[in-house]
């Protein structure tokens, strides 16, 4: 039995964590900026220290768990 789990949540995170994909924070005019395509290495680090933090909650505090087999 494979668990799916952490892998599900790596990957649904990286796609909606993405900088500038959805949203940018900080932006390179404002504070948020949503949907602009454009980052920069601040929000780079931004949103690696957001991505670090919730896989860490949900995989190791949580324990989601998706079991196949």
């Amino acid at each position: 039995m494979a668990d799916w789990g952490p892998v599900v949540i790596a990957v649904v995170l990286f796609v909606l964590l993405t900088p500038g994909l959805l949203f940018q924070l900080p932006g390179n005019g404002r504070v948020v900026e949503f949907g602009n395509m454009r980052t920069s290495g601040l929000s780079i680090l931004v949103h690696a220290v957001i991505y670090f933090g919730l896989i860490t909650i949900l995989v190791v505090v949580v324990g989601v768990h998706i079991s196949t087999g």
